[in-house]
């Protein structure tokens, strides 16, 4: 709004200092000290709030040492993340960009979902929330919109060849008026493969064998992947929310690594000399990381060990959701392995235990586990950790997969 506001202001009034709205990074910064001041200062309040209407955490018994002082903290603290983000995104970014649109989107759908399943947990008294079909519906919803979006907006390109900028571009054009200078933004459906040195893939070449007409089709297998990826990140993220810190502290790694590649992706000076795929527009969506990032820390303020308020599944699924959202929008997709690889050890602990405990339950008359307890943090609170230490450990590891993520760029 307020983007749109000083545009005019530049435009028919000539106003002083208005055309600092023209810089992406100026607005990047006031959108992070924003959400800061509002995650921090509003968030104390909005936590007295909880309390006062006592929507306070059950804790399941697990047999987890510290596990009963957290009954009654507040939980659907993930209000205070979307409120941080959002606020910030509406005053300073471009509203009529598809990847801006796309995420706010994203944050009210998942942070909706969220908050439905805490309502129930907490004022209804159900401990299982929301129904596990209806969680897996609304992701599935969101995927199909993200992909659908991405693959028909005409709004969402890239531009394959770099030729070179500046004066030199327009002196060649200008004599020779070729179109082979100037690339001009195409549709595709390419992404990127880390640490490999042609390393664009197009989903298209997954359906290349059924004919000539094959590219009308790539959509039937395009946003099904993008469905996949966004359900199995908003699952990992809600799994990782399990000790004070872990989830908001990953994610502020993940977002920021990601705001490093959306920044160079959508600048065409950066992707040609790093040679990656520049995506037009994209650049626009470091408003809402920015914003969103400094929500993260915010919120860290009043979660770290002890924690003073839980995200609950309000703020899990939507970090999730729009960690997912961001990475698809950037074509890095398939480094969410690496990137969000705390997300995915997490995920797995779950899925292997279970799978470990009901094959051996089979074979034997008797279920065994790999490990004490999953997810993998709950594992290490059984060995006789600290909550504070696993974190920390965690975070460490999670800036170590967010460096490699980050050389990506020039080592294949």
């Amino acid at each position: 709004m307020l983007y749109h506001l000083l545009e005019n202001l530049e435009k028919y009034y000539d106003f002083p200092g208005s055309g600092l709205y023209k810089y992406l990074s100026f607005r990047a910064g006031l959108a992070l000290m924003l959400s800061l001041l509002i995650s921090t200062i509003y968030g104390k309040r909005i936590i007295s709030f909880l309390q006062r209407k006592q929507i306070g955490e059950t804790v399941r018994d697990l047999g987890l040492s510290g596990q009963n002082e957290k009954t009654g903290t507040p939980t659907m603290g993930g209000i205070i993340i979307i409120l941080a983000t959002l606020i910030p995104v509406l005053l300073l970014a471009k509203l009529d960009n598809v990847y801006t649109l796309l995420l706010i989107i994203t944050t009210v759908w998942m942070g909706t979902i969220g908050f439905i399943d805490d309502y129930i947990k907490t004022f209804r008294k159900n401990k299982e929330g929301l129904k596990g079909r209806f969680k897996v519906l609304g992701q599935v919803g969101l995927g199909i919109i993200v992909g659908a979006t991405l693959y028909f907006n005409s709004n969402v390109t890239i531009k394959n060849e770099k030729t070179g900028i500046g004066r030199v571009r327009t002196e060649v054009f200008a004599q020779n008026n070729t179109d082979n200078v100037v690339v001009p933004e195409v549709k595709s459906t390419k992404t990127t493969i880390p640490f490999v040195k042609n390393n664009e893939f197009d989903y298209a070449d997954l359906i290349a064998w059924t004919g000539d007409n094959y590219h009308h089709y790539v959509w039937l297998i395009f946003i099904p992947i993008v469905i996949l990826i966004v359900t199995a990140v908003s699952n990992g993220a809600n799994l990782t929310d399990g000790i004070d810190g872990l989830a908001a502290g990953s994610s502020a790694i993940i977002v920021l690594t990601l705001g490093i590649f959306a920044w160079i992706s959508g600048n065409i000076i950066f992707s040609e000399y790093l040679n990656i795929m520049y995506i037009p527009r994209v650049g626009e969506m470091t408003v809402f990381i920015a914003a969103f990032a400094g929500a993260l820390v915010g919120f860290l303020w009043y979660n770290t060990y002890p924690a003073q308020v839980f995200m609950g599944d309000t703020g899990s699924l939507t970090i999730g959701g729009i960690i997912a959202v961001i990475a698809i929008a950037v074509r890095k997709e398939l480094l969410i392995p690496v990137l969000c690889g705390i997300f995915l050890i997490e995920n797995l602990s779950v899925i292997l235990q279970v799978a470990y405990f009901k094959y051996t339950k089979k074979k034997y008359g008797e279920g065994k586990r790999i490990f004490l307890m999953s997810p993998l943090h709950h594992h290490y609170q059984k060995k006789g950790y600290h909550e504070s230490k696993i974190v920390m450990r965690f975070l460490i590891v999670g800036i170590f997969l967010a460096v490699i993520s980050i050389v990506t760029l020039k080592i294949r």
